[in-house]
């Protein structure tokens, strides 16, 4: 088989289109010949060393497809379901060994690269505005790069729960994919300052929480924005990190809540991983969430599809096929 290795940490240009040998299921595992597979920011942290990775690897954690074998004691899947994953890493190649407890079974009305296409993404939208911040009716929350894969899925599933939706995006046509995801209000932050912006169309100090997967760029503005006691979640660095902060910093701008999560910890379980997923699905299924696909490239091209994401040219999902 054919898959994109990763032999030293870098920019795109590390990642190395190579044979490497097939994979063979271990006791409780499945091979999958891969239909998609997901780009992710996490994707690139892993490729520059941000996330700590031993090499070489494989890279890409998200996908789907076929499975063409099973080891011993699997029973939930066997050769011709189809399954997707979000969390096992060497999905950027033509086959990947997958654990039995982290895959998830697609729906025969879904598509694989829609599975592909919404699972890391969609599960990401779903904890946050379900679980780190629980939103309700009433609430105001405001979310960045709102035409990106999961500031789009985020704000169709915070339009869901009755709040009024704030959404940052860069230039007319990204502000037009928020607008079409159900945002309240856009703020083109290209055009604009969108604390600025925020603060002319609600006031000052009146977001219960911050959905920020942009960083460095926002993540010191957005603080200011918050209501006494409101919350900011930084759960993506596409900007890079946020500068460090004295804690004392929270209470003199209102007793502000933070946290950084992560996907891992909201789908430990394999109960909890298939719930979160037949959940997204189930949307997509009903038509209750739209799932864009910006830009498909074949596996081997995996070096264009990080340049584009990092210089945020992308909107939608990134996917590569074989």
């Amino acid at each position: 088989m054919n898959a994109i290795v990763v032999e030293e940490l870098g920019g795109p240009e590390v990642l190395q289109w190579k044979h490497v040998p097939d994979p063979n299921p271990e006791a409780g595992q499945l091979v999958v010949a891969i239909e998609a597979a997901g780009v992710n920011f996490m994707d690139t942290y892993q490729r520059t060393g941000l996330y700590k990775v031993d090499l070489p690897f494989i890279l890409g954690s998200e996908g789907a497809g076929e499975v063409v074998a099973v080891g011993d004691g699997v029973t939930a899947f066997k050769p011709g379901d189809r399954v997707g994953w979000c969390d096992q890493r060497g999905s950027y190649g033509d086959y990947i060994a997958i654990k039995e407890a982290r895959a998830v079974p697609v729906p025969d009305a879904l598509a694989s690269e829609l599975a592909a296409a919404s699972l890391l993404q969609g599960a990401t939208a779903h904890y946050l505005v379900n679980d780190t911040f629980p939103l309700r009716s009433g609430q105001r929350c405001l979310i960045h790069a709102a035409a990106g894969g999961v500031g789009r899925l985020l704000v169709q599933m915070a339009k869901q729960t009755g709040a009024e939706v704030i959404a940052t995006a860069g230039g007319p046509d990204k502000v037009a994919l928020a607008k079409s995801a159900g945002a309240d209000h856009v703020i083109d932050y290209k055009a604009v300052d969108f604390v600025e912006g925020v603060e002319e169309l609600v006031g000052k100090n009146q977001i219960d929480v911050v959905y920020d997967g942009v960083g460095k760029a926002t993540f010191e503005q957005g603080l200011t924005l918050l209501k006494p006691r409101g919350m900011m979640v930084n759960y993506g660095s596409a900007s890079g990190p946020p500068d460090p902060f004295p804690p004392l910093r929270l209470s003199a701008l209102g007793s502000l809540f933070l946290t950084r999560p992560g996907l891992g910890h909201y789908v430990a379980t394999p109960e909890e991983l298939r719930r979160r997923a037949a959940a997204v699905f189930g949307l997509i299924t009903t038509g209750d969430l739209d799932v864009r696909v910006g830009l498909r490239l074949p596996i081997k091209e995996a070096a264009d599809a990080h340049r584009k994401l990092e210089a945020r040219e992308t909107t939608g999902k990134v996917l590569l096929v074989p």
